[in-house]
């Protein structure tokens, strides 16, 4: 499910954590199909996509906040990651493209905390009940990286591929 917010932009955190998913926990290999380069100008163009989302989110809170100084510390950490480059040599696009998916699983948390909108990463749809959905680190071998939530029905559907 796309998230239309109030500047006229539509945000896929479903879509972006799929992505994220396929790269992330670390292995040897990039799943098939996933290129390094173009998997980082993927990346590169969901957080240059979400961080004005998350910092305008942001703004709308109070000044002493803890979330606002959270999201507005996650989205200069992202920037900077965009600043960066990849390593020279073998691998360093694939290290640099996971730097990257980490910074934004940090964004989509912001943005789904600030919006109050939680997605199944499953089924694409809205978790509407805190206790109908689990963490995806329970279910998958993320190890904790990959922080999304799924309905209790996902966790054992098949998932169509796209």
């Amino acid at each position: 499910m796309n998230t239309e917010t109030r500047r006229g932009a539509v945000v896929d955190v479903a879509g972006m954590r799929q992505t994220i998913a396929a790269l992330l926990p670390p292995s040897e290999d990039l799943p098939a199909g996933l290129e390094g380069p173009a998997l980082t100008e993927t990346l590169r163009g969901y957080m240059t996509g979400l961080i004005p989302e998350v910092e305008e989110l942001a703004g709308r809170l109070h000044r002493d906040d803890i979330p606002r100084y959270c999201a507005l510390a996650c989205v200069g950490e992202a920037r900077g990651k965009l600043r960066a480059r990849p390593a020279m040599g073998l691998g360093g696009d694939v290290a640099y493209a996971r730097k990257l998916a980490r910074s934004l699983i940090a964004l989509c948390d912001h943005f789904e905390s600030l919006t109050g909108q939680v997605m199944c990463v499953a089924c694409d749809r809205a978790i509407r009940r805190p206790d109908d959905a689990v963490p995806l680190d329970q279910v998958s071998n993320s190890g904790g990286a990959i922080t999304a939530r799924v309905h209790a029905g996902c966790v054992d559907a098949p998932r169509p591929r796209r």
